[in-house]
């Protein structure tokens, strides 16, 4: 029984482990996506962002003895425009397209943010013809999300500065790609000449270089600032395990990260710091400000409320620039604006020398398991092409890893089993002395070298690499619409197939069943899941106590239906670990001489019972 029980022991504690994960993530998230979307229904037939050109919360440097402030959406209070298509504000004024293998978009000559973007090789569903992923939106539009640039007066200066409604002029002519920056200039007429020159390189980082030449008799003194802002808080995956809002790494304060929530409540969250980065994200996009690595910054997380619509924002202050009468000031900005694949976020990590820019890709607390995880996937995917072929792949080093280790387990569990007949006579020598039962069973574990929670380690293994590459799954944009084979299109979305319509011969939906549709999408993986799962049970005799039976006979089918709504590539894993496991323990059992159960409790399956003992 001693095995029994430390398997039994093992499964529970899985069982336990992933009907948390069921109860306090996957359940409450369908509650929350239904809650969200209504939300945004009514936001948008309400919505209520900033015009554009609108006026800053505080005119910077206008009134002496106070701080300068970087712009922002109106304050509280102001009345927001009625927000039109986006489409028709792109189209309002003139641009400069923005053309690149991975970016779309545009900026506009008034106020010169960037705030048309598209991820052209990314669409919104697996459909190649859906639309692109659209990341930011102008202010004015619905959902604005945008990045600005500029200049801010120290305290005391008065003069004009650049703003949202400025109307630069381009220097030449022609579209900004990877390989030919735009330049704009601003003209104050008060002596200041503004230029800005914009690239972009071949993925997803834009570098703003600003100058200011100072034509006037007197000096001035001006801050640079970039900001992030979006009107809005966007529809959230809702997961513990996922950050989406403000995040950045702040120097010594290390990795920051706050809810839409959090910030609503704390209104402005401010650091002083040098080497830092922060921005916006969401699980596969985001929008990041990368100041100089060695400039002190004034970085704030802050949030306003404009009319009944939320604005986020993140933003930095430099040190004043002082410009002397004749001379050139000039300052470096950089801005993240696209998708979080590793490659790139680590390649921007390490050319700049950023603080751990890799934390924008949410790995988690199992940091150093979930990265090479993804590393070992991502490496096979790159020999096979396929990346569900790659966790198989990967599930099979998993396996040989910890051959040692689980070959002793499955050796003494086969140990234990050859020793049921001694422990049934110590139960019957002892069938009142339960202490001196557990002596003589100890004594025996030892003559006999068996290691009595042996039975758990294969699935208490299995557990980590479960979460490890569950986080992979969820997190990384590689695994975003990778398909496997046949109907399996998108590893990181469920098994689109289900029992319940006969995988797809009935028409029906039975998802939009309330409350208990997500347990009914029952696909074809989670089924072989579930056979697997069953056959490695089936390895082992039955319990004799009617109990553990009960439960061992239906574990396979609660899991079943639990891991039904994960993602595909994980039942893919959990299924394809299983047969492994099945094949492992039957070898190293009848290397050892253990008997193996699995055909006799077959058999079991379809033998008559006979009839009860009339009284």
């Amino acid at each position: 029984m001693g095995d029994q029980k430390n398997t039994f022991l093992a499964i529970a504690l899985s069982a336990l482990v992933l009907i948390g994960w069921q109860y306090f993530f996957a359940g409450p998230q369908l509650q929350k996506q239904e809650a969200q979307k209504l939300e945004m229904q009514k936001a948008q037939q309400a919505q209520t962002p900033a015009a554009p050109g609108a006026a800053p919360a505080v005119a910077p440097g206008t009134a002496p003895g106070v701080a300068p402030q970087v712009p922002g959406a109106p304050a509280a209070g102001a009345q927001p425009a009625t927000a039109a298509t986006r489409d028709a504000v792109i189209s309002q004024g003139a641009r400069i397209a923005i053309n690149t293998n991975r970016l779309k978009g545009s900026i506009a000559l008034k106020g010169a943010r960037l705030d048309d973007l598209s991820l052209d090789q990314y669409r919104e569903t697996v459909d190649p013809k859906s639309p692109a992923i659209v990341l930011l939106s102008p202010s004015g539009a619905p959902n604005p999300f945008y990045a600005e640039f500029g200049w801010v007066g120290a305290t005391g200066t008065t003069v004009k500065l650049p703003a949202a409604d400025t109307v630069w002029k381009q220097v030449g002519a022609g579209a900004l790609t990877a390989d030919k920056p735009i330049t704009l200039t601003y003209d104050n007429g008060a002596g200041l000449l503004f230029k800005r020159i914009i690239a972009i390189d071949d993925k997803y980082l834009f570098t703003v270089k600003d100058s200011v030449v100072n034509n006037s008799p007197a000096p001035v003194s001006l801050h640079p600032y970039g900001l992030i802002s979006r009107h809005g808080a966007p529809k959230v995956e809702g997961f513990y395990i996922l950050h989406e809002g403000l995040i950045g790494v702040l120097g010594e304060k290390g990795l920051q990260e706050e809810t839409y929530k959090n910030v609503e409540e704390k209104k402005n969250i401010t650091f002083s710091v040098t080497n830092a980065w922060f921005g916006i994200t969401d699980k596969y996009w985001a929008a990041a400000l990368l100041p100089d690595t060695k400039a002190k910054v004034d970085a704030r997380f802050s949030s306003n409320l404009v009319g009944t619509t939320h604005t986020y924002q993140t933003d930095y202050l430099l040190q004043p620039v002082t410009i002397a009468p004749g001379a050139t000031g000039e300052v470096d900005g950089r801005l993240f604006a696209g998708a979080k694949e590793v490659s790139a976020i680590d390649g921007y990590d390490k050319t700049l020398g950023l603080n751990r820019f890799e934390l924008m890709i949410d790995w988690g607390w199992f940091y150093f398991i979930t990265k090479p995880m993804f590393w070992a996937i991502d490496w096979f995917f790159r020999l096979l092409g396929n990346f569900g072929v790659a966790i198989l792949a990967v599930t099979v080093i998993v396996k040989i890893l910890f051959f040692p280790l689980a070959n002793k387990s499955y050796a003494s569990m086969a140990k234990m089993k050859n020793v049921q007949p001694q422990m049934a006579a110590l139960k019957e020598r002892y069938p009142d002395d339960k202490v001196k039962q557990q002596q003589e069973l100890m004594e025996l574990y030892k003559k006999e070298k068996i290691n009595p929670i042996a039975g758990c380690l294969p699935i208490l293994i299995q557990v980590p690499v479960f979460f490890s590459l569950y986080k992979v799954l969820f997190v990384t944009i590689e695994m975003r619409h990778a398909p496997f084979f046949g109907w399996i299109k998108d590893l990181s979305a469920p098994d689109p197939t289900t029992i319940f319509n006969l995988f797809g011969l009935i028409p029906w939906d039975p998802s939009t069943v309330p409350v208990f549709g997500h347990y009914l999408m029952l696909g074809v993986w989670p089924l072989l899941m579930g056979v697997t799962m069953w056959f490695q049970m089936k390895l082992n005799p039955a319990p004799p106590d009617p109990t553990q039976k009960i439960i061992f006979d239906w574990m396979p089918v609660i899991f079943t239906f639990m891991l039904s709504s994960f993602s595909a590539g994980l039942v893919i894993y959990w299924a394809w670990n299983n047969t492994l496991s099945v094949l492992q323990q039957s070898v190293i059992m009848h290397k050892n001489g253990a008997k193996i159960e699995l055909f006799d409790n077959l058999k079991a399956l379809f033998k008559k019972k006979p009839p009860a003992a009339k009284t």
